[in-house]
């Protein structure tokens, strides 16, 4: 069996199909297809049904395509320490960011680090859930929350800070809650994306951190839904400083308890351990580190 092989099919399953397989690789489809094959023929198992217009992973193929992955990076490591190749820009990148995150900054990054260097693509995907980098095939994720993983890489980028807020209009209506604990007695409108709990809002004292339990007829996983939700006036939310910034600046939303507000988590951009991270991967996080810093005022005050 030949690790080329196996390199090839690590790149059919991460690009979706042998045709461009074939053209990161400057070879025919035909050849593609016959190598695949090969493979299939050593293992004596399928990976792969192929039709005209799908292609899909058999559990023997998903099964290997992990190891393929790895067998890929090992490879790629190995010439890189010791030819310098490291350096090029180029190839793919698959990569996970967080929704508030990808909107707000990282969508427009990443496409300008693209076009920064032609020869690479990257596959960006905008999910809250914690992925998994090794098994999914993720060469880069940007999470907010330190990964408890020996197996990964995480790089601090940014603290994000919280708020609670509400609308002028609602506070005009409703009143201004004196006290965070006062928030049990208001509409709070609930992220339940939140890893605290979507119903314990933390705040700071003299004497250290404490949670309100906090009551609400309104709940979603949407960053965008909540801030929708709070801008019309339906409750007080507590959720990512950046995401509202704008809002708290042109006074459409106005911010509660600014100094008493516990809930600080740090961005972080996590990939998997190797003695030598390709440089792709390094830049990469540096131009986001780069972006982030650039709208630091959205996310600590």
């Amino acid at each position: 069996m030949l690790a080329n092989d196996l390199i090839l099919f690590s790149q059919v399953i991460e690009l979706g199909s042998f045709s461009k397989a074939a053209e990161v690789n400057n070879l025919t489809n035909s050849v593609v297809s016959k190598r695949i094959a090969r493979l299939e023929k050593e293992l004596g198992v399928q990976l792969l049904y192929r039709t005209t217009r799908k292609l899909t992973v058999t559990e023997a193929g998903s099964i290997l395509a992990i190891r393929a992955k790895q067998v890929e990076q090992a490879t790629t490591e190995a010439i890189h320490s010791v030819s310098g190749l490291g350096e090029k820009i180029a190839g793919h990148i698959k990569m996970s960011v967080p929704t508030i995150s990808g909107d707000l900054l990282l969508a427009e990054s990443v496409a300008q680090f693209c076009n920064q260097h032609p020869g690479l693509t990257v596959d960006m995907s905008m999910d809250n859930r914690f992925v998994d980098l090794i098994n999914e095939g993720y060469d880069l994720v940007i999470r907010t929350g330190l990964l408890e993983d020996s197996s990964l890489i995480a790089k601090h980028i940014i603290d994000s800070q919280w708020v609670v807020c509400a609308s002028p209009n609602y506070i005009k209506q409703y009143g201004k809650p004196p006290t965070p604990k006062a928030l049990q007695q208001h509409n709070c409108l609930k992220y339940s994306y939140q890893t605290s709990g979507a119903n314990e809002w933390e705040f700071k004292s003299d004497t250290g951190n404490y949670f309100v339990r906090i009551e609400g007829a309104f709940s979603t996983n949407n960053a965008s839904a909540l801030r929708k939700a709070v801008l019309a006036g339906h409750g007080i939310a507590y959720v990512p400083r950046c995401l509202v910034y704008p809002d708290l600046v042109s006074g459409e939303l106005v911010e509660l308890f600014p100094k008493l507000v516990g809930k600080t988590l740090g961005v972080y951009a996590v990939y998997p351990f190797t003695k030598h991270p390709p440089n792709k991967i390094k830049l990469l996080v540096e131009h986001i580190k780069q972006a982030y810093l650039n709208m630091s005022h959205y996310f600590v005050g």
